[in-house]
């Protein structure tokens, strides 16, 4: 039986490019009020300790100004905010930028920074990672966590990521990758096929949702091939390294 015959459903990981945008942008309207909680229900947490190792290995300073694109509800640029605007509720130079095509993603996150008093150094754009309505050389710091494989041209998101860098500005993204371990990887692909579009169907009430989420990752380039392809979009001293068996990889990179 084929994945696609087990899950019931068609097969998202070879989506046609003129589908793409409006597919993904219809899911994440869908389970946008309980994306945070099925991340949790998920990885059993796990997402977190990846988002804080992402931001630990970013090294936010004071004064920087991050992009985080695929943004969401802001779970990365609210981690590293403290680290770029330590003084709370202070208008200064420096700070995040969400950014994400999904309005109802970052009307969530924005409600939320708000309800903690997050009144500056915090921004919110709806916008397209392979079209960003910024400046060149804009940036200190670019992240996009578990986003890139949801945008139509991965070349033309990371070619966007190097315009709006400044020299000696970082780039990191943190991405579920197609093959982790082989002795976890029965298990994996029993878990990801089945208990996940299970779980989307009884937590956020769409099982296709997140059957397309697990899809995705299946047909996400292998790290080395990402690794090769941020280099080939102009990014120097790429690196990755596993996390968690290879469940996920954090791949980063400088404009210099």
């Amino acid at each position: 039986m084929s994945e696609q015959e087990a899950s019931g459903s068609r097969d998202y990981r070879h989506l046609p490019e003129s589908e793409k945008a409006s597919v993904v942008r219809a899911i994440f309207d869908t389970v946008a009020p309980r994306y945070d909680l099925m991340n949790d229900l998920m990885s059993g947490g796990v997402h977190r300790l990846w988002k804080a190792e992402m931001v630990a290995s970013m090294k936010p300073r004071p004064g920087q100004r991050l992009l985080d694109v695929a943004g969401g509800t802001g779970d990365v640029a609210l981690r590293a905010l403290p680290r770029l605007a330590p003084e709370a509720g202070v208008a200064i130079e420096g700070g995040a930028v969400v950014c994400d095509v999904n309005a109802r993603m970052l009307e969530i996150g924005r409600a939320r920074a708000l309800d903690r008093g997050l009144l500056f150094g915090l921004d919110w754009l709806a916008a397209d990672a392979e079209r960003l309505p910024f400046a060149d050389r804009s940036f200190d710091l670019y992240t996009i966590a578990f986003g890139l494989r949801n945008v139509t041209h991965v070349d033309a998101a990371l070619a966007e990521a190097r315009r709006v860098l400044r020299p000696g500005g970082r780039f990191l993204c943190l991405e579920f990758t197609p093959e982790v371990a082989p002795l976890l990887q029965p298990l994996y692909d029993l878990y990801s096929f089945y208990v996940v579009p299970l779980l989307g169907q009884i937590v956020a009430g769409d099982r296709e949702a997140y059957t397309y989420l697990v899809e995705s990752i299946r047909g996400f380039p292998r790290q080395g091939e990402l690794a090769r392809m941020i280099a080939a979009a102009g990014l120097e001293q790429v690196r990755y390294r596993n996390l968690t068996g290879g469940i996920a990889a954090l791949h980063s990179a400088w404009r210099l």
